[in-house]
């Protein structure tokens, strides 16, 4: 376990300006994730730490030392592949025990540190198991276990569950945390998926275009991000022009009203979730009319899709208690923002 510090980290390959300062310090027993859409530089990023890819300004420390010039085997890291990486020639237990006999680590010791790593990852009984008998989530573990047994500083994930099963997938995060809390190393997750990102790290770090845009825990980051461009990218969101009155209210599309402590009159966005929005038959304080132009069954809820006025588009939750008699394609429904959920970003704001 160590504490990682990337110091405005630069990489430039091929004349492109790929990471553009990127900062982050990790805690010691942390872990964080990295997420973002296809090209963000996260993926980079993780290559960078790892020293698969040559950083062009900048500085890497792990436990206070600078790692940078160090080839990826002289960094102590554990490293977890989507693709696994198993060697299909090794059993179970000869995948997990090569980083430690390329150590020059005696036999009797590998052997008790891979029995140690069977039992983190519940494998014990398939150490004979070659990789082509084994399901997508037992291939991840023996991965992982491979990852642990050499005892890193800090562990490496690039998207760990990416080539599972929406079910598999699930179950893997509850490994992946239980994993993680009897570990307590310093993790790294490279991903693009927003729930992934929220119920595996301590911290979500979320990259657009080569930067850090914001680091927060996920109840916080989901909940209150500091900017338009991170609420739209972690689920979805309403985005509502609204104008501050000098009377101290916010003005909303159609005509709502809410109260508002700021009398700074100006023109603002007004950020809500959908399910923060509450579905209503008949007008009321605070509503804005719309007309329903879809419903989407997602199991446990529904998704409404309305136009608002001026064409704004809104969405709302359906909770599954009134799934049964859910309001009419076409029909007029008045859609009222939770006052104390909305977020205001300023027009200018990104």
């Amino acid at each position: 376990m160590a504490r990682l510090e990337l110091d405005r980290i630069e990489v430039t390959l091929g004349g492109n300006r790929i990471l553009h300062g990127v900062s982050l310090d990790v805690a010691d027993g942390e872990c964080v994730a990295l997420l973002g859409p296809s090209g963000c530089g996260k993926t980079t990023t993780l290559r960078a730490i790892a020293g698969f890819t040559p950083v062009s300004a900048g500085e890497i420390r792990i436990a206070g030392r600078s790692v940078l010039g160090l080839p990826p085997h002289k960094r102590n890291l554990g490293l977890v592949f989507q693709d696994y990486a198993l060697f299909p020639h090794m059993n179970v237990a000869q995948n997990i025990g090569y980083g430690l006999r390329m150590r020059g680590v005696d036999r009797g010791t590998i052997a008790r540190r891979v029995d140690e790593a069977l039992a983190l990852v519940r494998l014990g009984e398939m150490a004979d198991r070659y990789p082509a008998r084994l399901s997508g989530g037992q291939r991840q573990r023996v991965a992982l276990a491979r990852a642990l047994v050499i005892k890193p500083d800090i562990l490496l994930l690039d998207e760990p569950l990416g080539a599972l099963d929406r079910k598999l997938r699930d179950a893997m995060q509850v490994e992946l945390k239980r994993i993680h809390r009897e570990v307590g190393v310093t993790t790294i997750i490279v991903t693009h998926d927003q729930e992934e990102a929220l119920s595996l790290a301590d911290r979500v770090a979320v990259m657009f275009a080569g930067d850090i845009r914001e680091v927060e825990r996920p109840a916080t980051l989901y909940a209150r991000p500091r900017s338009q461009e991170v609420m739209d990218f972690l689920g979805e969101a309403n985005f509502l022009p609204a104008v501050v009155t000098a009377e101290g209210q916010l003005l909303l599309p159609g005509g709502a009203e809410i109260p508002h402590g700021d009398a700074t009159p100006r023109e603002v966005r007004i950020g809500v979730r959908p399910e923060h929005m509450t579905i209503l038959a008949e007008p009321e304080p605070g509503s804005i009319p719309a007309r329903v132009l879809e419903i989407v069954y997602k199991g446990a809820h529904a998704a409404l899709y309305a136009q608002g006025p001026e064409g704004l588009a809104l969405s709302a939750s359906l909770p599954a208690g009134d799934l049964a008699a859910p309001p009419g394609i076409g029909k007029t429904v008045h859609l009222r923002p939770d006052p104390a959920r909305m977020i205001l970003f300023e027009e200018n704001a990104p």
